[in-house]
């Protein structure tokens, strides 16, 4: 399991947004997004650098 903090979403459009996004990276089993902690909890073996890649993509920074 991966655990990111991703800072800029604050509805939830952007919980779907990068839920789209990071379930579109070749690995990922499922993804928990939990908006009042800003934080992305990706189950699988997802490239780490693509699923990044994937929600800054989106326009929002992974901070941890």
């Amino acid at each position: 399991m991966l655990q990111l903090q991703v800072s800029g979403m604050d509805c939830g459009h952007c919980v779907r947004a990068v839920s789209g996004a990071v379930q579109a990276v070749p690995g990922t089993e499922s993804v928990s997004v939990d908006l009042a902690s800003g934080t992305v909890r990706i189950e699988g073996a997802p490239d780490l650098a693509a699923v990044r890649a994937a929600i800054e993509d989106e326009g929002y920074k992974v901070t941890g």
